[in-house]
């Protein structure tokens, strides 16, 4: 098993900065490709930046790509979110999940941070 959790949300003004952090333990972190997912009332839930084991690739939705950037440091366990320039469409919960390397979808899930992105 893998336990995710998630920091970092809140309300920001649009054209604010947020950073999201997720913890990761249980497991060996560097077997498990990572990515940040959201899903907004109403809406299926979507990739937003997705990072490989060693933080080599990283993918992006279009609607963040220049505004978002994923990173990992495996020494500490940890995946953030860095979001720039944000607008009231980024307004969701963000989640947090865990694909182990071998596999082809996301096994693991976090609980999941509130963004809230005002006009």
């Amino acid at each position: 098993q893998v336990q995710l959790v998630e920091s970092g949300g809140g309300l920001v003004q649009a054209g604010g900065s947020l950073r999201l952090s997720c913890a990761a333990s249980g497991r060996t972190f560097v077997n498990y490709d990572m990515g940040w997912f959201r899903q907004a009332p109403g809406k299926e839930r979507e990739s937003v930046a997705t990072i490989s084991w060693s933080g080599d690739n990283t993918d992006y939705a279009d609607s963040v790509k220049g505004r978002f950037t994923i990173s990992r440091d495996n020494a500490k366990n940890t995946v953030d979110l860095q979001m720039n320039s944000l607008k009231p469409e980024d307004t969701a919960v963000y989640l947090c999940a865990a694909k182990w390397i071998f596999s082809r979808s996301y096994n693991y899930w976090g609980q999941g941070t509130q963004v809230t992105v005002s006009s």
